[in-house]
């Protein structure tokens, strides 16, 4: 009779304990993100990686990283806390805070422009596995401007 109890009593917390991931499950879709990306005008790389639960770009390559009249690493001249403004570029971080939000998309994060020291709200959506939509806006998101980036394949992918 014990044993009957304790199995009735049991039985229902076994069924509802998650069972483990199957190893062919997909991996979580928003890291789909993840990668290097190379926008429309070719003179910068960036590398986007997820941060606990959300996904942060930096700077990884420039195809001019030293600035013409000094020789020394380009720095965010531009950066309106003139505190910030001999930080180096490469290695800086653009996209920051972006949250997956549903199929193909990242929103509520900023992306930052060092060529005129702004920040901007901004969507990403994912076009497909190689191509993004990068909008960045004040506002009204309708208002705003669209670059496209193509994901670069690297060693090891």
């Amino acid at each position: 009779m014990m044993r009957s109890l304790t199995l009735t009593l049991l039985l229902p917390l076994l069924l509802i304990q998650p069972f483990p991931p199957s190893p062919n499950a997909p991996a979580n879709e928003g890291d789909n993100l993840i990668g290097v990306w190379e926008p429309s005008n070719g003179r910068a790389r960036v590398k986007v990686e997820k941060i606990g639960a959300k996904y942060y770009g930096k700077i990884v390559w420039l195809r001019e990283p030293n600035d013409p009249v000094t020789g020394a690493p380009k720095v965010d001249k531009n950066n309106p806390d003139e505190a910030l403004r001999s930080t180096p570029l490469r290695g800086y971080r653009i996209l920051k805070d972006f949250v997956h939000t549903g199929k193909n998309e990242w929103s509520e994060g900023t992306i930052y422009d060092p060529e005129n020291g702004s920040t901007y709200s901004c969507v990403i959506t994912m076009k497909d596995d190689n191509t993004l939509d990068i909008r960045g806006y004040i506002g009204v998101k309708a208002l705003g401007r669209t670059d496209v980036w193509k994901r670069l394949q690297t060693k090891g992918q």
